[in-house]
């Protein structure tokens, strides 16, 4: 009985960061356990910021100097700026919805999906679901894609160096995309998110070293040429065409909003928030340092790249040879990349993992090759619960993002689609609907005016966004053989 009761209570606390809502009788009072029964949250302003700096300065700030390049200097700075205010104040809204009710003694919502289950509810939970998982399968491809070029790209800056810039140096991307692959499957068996976070203080740090080393060779750069380069309208008519410069134009606000891309995984991240304080003022503490801090990198990275290249600014700033030299900082910066992007897969794949690992077990209690962990003691590193199902099945879908990032290996137009389809619908359109709800905000007040107008408006800029990177996406399978991409 004592046994049967252990192992309840065992499966109840498995998964606990990114779990559907199950109900757990209370625990208060424990120094082991939190109100809600599960095992006590450990996370601080300091932890839930490295999850986010990884999760946001990712991938996304090395095509910032190109989508400046598309729009000047100053629709450029000015449409970060817009981003980053949109992102901060709609990441407040969706902070205030982990509980429901009492900001502090409220029902928690574990993920996304619960929170727009207890505030709008009905068909708003399946399209919330179907936009948040499709996305974050989206970001894992696009972060096997981005770090296949920073693999490619050392292999490169090493052979122009060697050749004196006289080889081509043609490398293929399918074998750096499953060397990244396997690595990610050894990754994923990490069963929670709240044992991921030194891998997302390592992340964080490696994000900070190649924005910094790609600033500082941006800055070197312009003191080179002897001028700012770049005008006020972005890409001139000529170099491009009309149509063109419309189509990437429209991708390039889907590179920022990409950029910016986290509040799918935000409230995933405020329940490993400790509290006291209640976990809202936390995450906003949290979402302010991270903001600041990002927007700070991208005008920085954006601008100084942007300013040493003008209309020739590559779509990934490291890897597309802007700088061939010094070629060793360049490996230094690329390697740094790739570390960056283990961990940040990651942070997105999770929640997937979890979804689905958990909804399984709710309609297979009785399988023993779902919910039976097998104990192992792995040398250096301790116990580990090995989990059939989850072993198979993540492993499963490292492959699958691996395949169709070897089909579709366009770096720049699949961080636009990216954050073309996910920036409304759970950056801006959720998180409005929810505070809504949340406040009783009265229908036609000036302050819902405002809110719905602000949804609108982010509304308009994503299905212009999605329209370039589809048109971009268009135009590269027009030249493109699938698993034959080199550079």
């Amino acid at each position: 009985m004592g046994d049967d009761a252990a192992t309840k209570n065992k499966q109840l606390h498995h998964h606990q960061v990114f779990d559907i809502s199950v109900d757990v009788p209370p625990q208060g009072g424990s120094k082991c356990f939190d109100e809600d029964g599960r095992l006590k949250r450990t996370g601080t302003v300091w932890t839930s910021s490295a999850h986010i700096i990884t999760a946001v300065i990712g991938s996304g700030v090395l095509s910032l100097a190109w989508a400046t390049a598309q729009l000047g200097w100053v629709a450029g700075p000015s449409v970060m700026l817009l981003f980053s205010f949109v992102t901060y104040y709609t990441s407040t809204l969706l902070s205030a919805c982990y509980r429901s009710g009492d900001s502090v003694t409220g029902k928690r919502n574990y993920t996304y999906m619960d929170a727009v289950r207890s505030n709008l509810g009905g068909a708003k939970v399946k399209i919330c679901g179907y936009v948040q998982y499709l996305n974050l399968f989206g970001v894992s491809i696009g972060y096997t894609i981005a770090s296949s070029i920073s693999m490619m790209a050392i292999k490169r800056s090493n052979c122009f160096h060697k050749s004196g810039g006289k080889n081509p140096c043609r490398i293929n991307s399918n074998p750096y995309m499953i060397a990244f692959g396997v690595t990610e499957i050894i990754f994923s068996q990490i069963p929670d998110f709240d044992q991921l976070w030194w891998l997302s203080i390592v992340a964080a740090v490696m994000s900070f070293t190649y924005s910094t080393i790609g600033l500082g060779l941006g800055i070197a750069q312009v003191a080179e040429n002897g001028k700012i380069m770049g005008s006020m309208t972005g890409i001139s008519i000529g170099t491009v065409t009309a149509t063109e410069k419309m189509w990437k134009s429209f991708q390039a606000l889907g590179d920022i909003a990409f950029a910016y891309s986290y509040s799918l995984i935000l409230i995933e991240i405020q329940d490993t928030i400790r509290s006291p304080p209640s976990e809202s003022k936390t995450m906003k503490k949290a979402t302010q340092i991270s903001v600041a801090v990002t927007t700070l990198f991208y005008m920085l990275c954006g601008c100084m790249g942007y300013a040493a290249f003008g209309d020739l600014s590559p779509g990934n700033l490291l890897t597309g040879f802007g700088f061939y030299n010094p070629y060793w900082l360049l490996d230094i910066a690329n390697a740094a990349i790739v570390i960056h992007l283990v961990g940040a897969y990651q942070v997105y794949a999770q929640p997937l993992f979890a979804f689905v690992e958990k909804t399984a077990a709710q309609k297979f209690p009785d399988s023993e090759f779902i919910t039976k962990d097998i104990k192992h003691r792995i040398p250096g590193i301790g116990p580990y619960n090995l989990n059939l199902f989850r072993m198979i099945w993540r492993t499963a879908f490292v492959i699958i993002t691996t395949v169709i990032s070897m089909i579709l290996p366009f770096f720049n137009d699949v961080v636009g689609l990216l954050g073309a389809f996910g920036f409304w619908p759970l950056t801006v359109y959720f998180p409005v609907e929810m505070y809504i709800v949340q406040k009783r905000i009265p229908k036609w007040s000036t302050r819902w005016l405002c809110l719905q107008t602000l949804s609108v408006a982010c509304l308009i800029i994503t299905i212009a966004a999605a329209a370039g990177s589809i048109a971009g996406v268009v135009s590269d399978l027009k030249v493109y053989k699938p698993f034959t991409a080199s550079y």
